[in-house]
């Protein structure tokens, strides 16, 4: 309960703590995949806000084993990280997106690590056939297993631009198949869109309230050196205006206050490798931002209220 005060939100801290009994940090990996956006079966240039790393920038290095890069990742949070208790989170590209003996050898080995508590998987809802989901049945019987699903936005127009490759109902189709064997989801928004207004941001948060999804990642738009959104962004800034710290937070609130309070909040915000980060630039310093955050939903007693009450009934 003081965790939840504290936070003021269904935090992923706090969950993993209830689950686990202590603090767990992620481990982000690469299992060498590609994406149906990138292999030709879809596109080639992959969802345009994407970068070269598949959105796996700060995921470690794929020619070495998976054992390999747990221990590698363990060494790069070690300084800030007192825990030996940690998610295996496969982050690259789509990591469902490959034979299932594949799959299985990559995730078994990370599932089989001592100080491995959980597996979380990202990939598409368009790459889960029976086989996968068979797998990960099977695998979230030894440990759990999460998926997390790039959704970004309930609004076709907007899926075409980014390239998104898939409609809702596919995305439904998976969720529903998903927690018809118990993997719990997780579900990827961005907030600020092109041609995004606020109305439509909050209507895909009003429609993922209403569907049994376990948790939320709520990312700002920003843009990546080398990404078909960077020429979008520099040669048709008319298109859209990236979100400003003070417009985001607001934003950002209300989206929570319009989630319930069962949906744990993995993300409150999004950043990239400040050598690849293009804008916009406050969203570079994550301590900075995280505060502010913080600061706000503290002085905001009307929304404290109501999480806190509905979370205490």
């Amino acid at each position: 309960m003081n965790l939840w005060q504290d936070k003021r939100y269904y935090s992923l801290d706090t969950y993993y703590k209830e689950q686990f009994g202590d603090k767990v940090y992620k481990l982000s990996l690469n299992g060498n995949m590609t994406c149906p956006n990138r292999d030709g079966t879809l596109g080639t240039g992959g969802c345009i806000f994407c970068s070269s790393g598949g959105s796996g920038d700060f995921a470690a290095c794929n020619k070495l084993s998976i054992t390999e890069q747990i221990e590698e990742a363990k060494e790069r949070v070690a300084k800030k990280v007192k825990s030996n208790r940690y998610v295996a989170y496969f982050q690259a590209y789509t990591n469902t997106y490959a034979p299932v003996s594949y799959l299985r050898s990559i995730f078994t080995e990370a599932i089989e690590h001592k100080e491995v508590v959980a597996l979380s998987i990202a990939t598409r809802p368009d790459c889960l056939p029976e086989e996968v989901l068979n797998l990960l049945a099977e695998l979230n019987k030894r440990k759990p297993v999460y998926i997390e699903l790039g959704l970004q936005t309930i609004h076709e127009n907007s899926a075409r631009l980014i390239r998104r490759g898939y409609s809702l109902p596919i995305f439904e189709e998976a969720l529903n198949r998903l927690s018809g064997i118990n993997i719990p989801v997780i579900v990827h928004v961005i907030l600020g869109l092109p041609g995004e207004n606020r109305k439509m941001m909050v209507a895909t948060i009003d429609y993922l309230a209403k569907l049994p999804i376990h948790g939320i990642k709520l990312q700002l738009m920003h843009v990546l050196k080398n990404t078909e959104l960077e020429t979008l962004y520099l040669s048709d800034s008319k298109l859209f205006s990236l979100l400003q710290l003070e417009d985001y937070i607001e934003l950002l609130i209300e989206c929570l206050e319009h989630l319930p309070p069962r949906i744990v909040i993995h993300r409150l915000t999004g950043d990239g490798p400040k050598n690849l980060l293009v804008a916009p630039i406050w969203s570079g310093n994550k301590r900075l931002v995280l505060n502010t955050i913080q600061q706000e939903l503290k002085k905001r007693d009307s929304y404290q209220g109501k999480y806190i009450r509905t979370n205490l009934e």
